[in-house]
């Protein structure tokens, strides 16, 4: 967690990072040679922004990577819990044929899928799920209002898309605004039996109000890629819920992606400490 008070740190001018909490107290540490952050994948919640912009540290990030991978990452999340297979998987190695306990199970062209953030990633996940047959409906609060349409998938509210869809996946960042968006109000509103995959952020999720969600019924499952606490502890009562599958912040990965993170991530840094255009800064230079 304080990796970046590592000595073998200091007196850098470029730091890359990932999962290291980047504090005021770090950034003063790697002063005055600190110029430039580079923060692996998209999320800089673990960097002090403010912190940065004060001390006149650029932070730089890579938004746009690996979208194919994490909504192929989200749609077999929910193609898992839709069908359980956990259920069926365990029932195999029994040698049971009883697939009735892991019902019930519908079919795609039957149900909704609703897509909560319509960024590259959300609309990578729309476009796979209606491929497949799902009826698909997306909510951004981006989206101006008065918008019923984008690219022929159907704008609903946040209150309809929980009421209404049978799979929610959620693709908005964590912010004040989205920190515990899922609690136990939100999933109140959800559709009975429905299910939720959260391949954004972790702390979007009321992580007791999930398993209260499913224990209750209330949600018949969910697919959850990240966690409030990562790496999730051993005894985290989610992984009691044996309609709940969990992977480890794997999502962002496949080996095309993994290369374009690494390479863009140090063209980014490189561009930002030789003076050159980066279009991807999250915190810019003092002027």
């Amino acid at each position: 967690k304080n990796a970046g008070l590592d000595p073998q740190v200091k007196g850098s001018n470029g730091l890359l990072v990932q999962y290291a909490d980047i504090t005021a107290e770090v950034l003063d540490y790697l002063l005055p040679e600190l110029k430039v952050i580079g923060r692996y994948g998209v999320g800089v919640d673990t960097i002090d922004l403010d912190a940065a912009e004060e001390r006149g540290v650029v932070v730089v990030n890579v938004p746009d990577y690996g979208t194919q991978s994490v909504a192929d990452h989200a749609i077999t999340l929910s193609l898992a819990v839709v069908r359980n297979l956990i259920t069926l998987n365990a029932e195999a190695r029994k040698s049971s044929m009883d697939v009735g306990v892991a019902a019930p199970i519908h079919q795609f062209v039957d149900q909704t899928f609703g897509v909560l953030g319509f960024g590259a990633i959300g609309h990578a996940c729309a476009q796979k799920a209606r491929g497949l047959g799902f009826k698909t409906q997306i909510c951004d609060v981006l989206i101006p209002e008065g918008t019923t349409e984008i690219d022929g998938f159907p704008v609903v509210s946040l209150d309809e898309l929980l009421a209404t869809s049978d799979i929610v996946s959620v693709h908005v960042p964590l912010n004040t605004s989205t920190k515990h968006l899922f609690d136990d109000a939100t999933f109140d509103k959800m559709k009975d039996g429905s299910i939720i995959v959260n391949t954004a952020r972790g702390g979007i999720v009321d992580t007791d109000a999930l398993v209260r969600a499913v224990e209750s019924g209330k949600l018949r499952g969910a697919g959850l890629d990240v966690m409030e606490v990562e790496p999730i502890p051993a005894d985290s009562p989610v992984l009691k819920l044996d309609r709940v599958i969990v992977t480890p912040h794997a999502a962002f990965y496949s080996e095309e992606s993994y290369y374009q993170l690494k390479r863009r991530t140090m063209q980014n840094v490189i561009d930002v400490l030789k003076g050159r255009e980066c279009k991807n800064i999250v915190v810019p230079r003092k002027k």
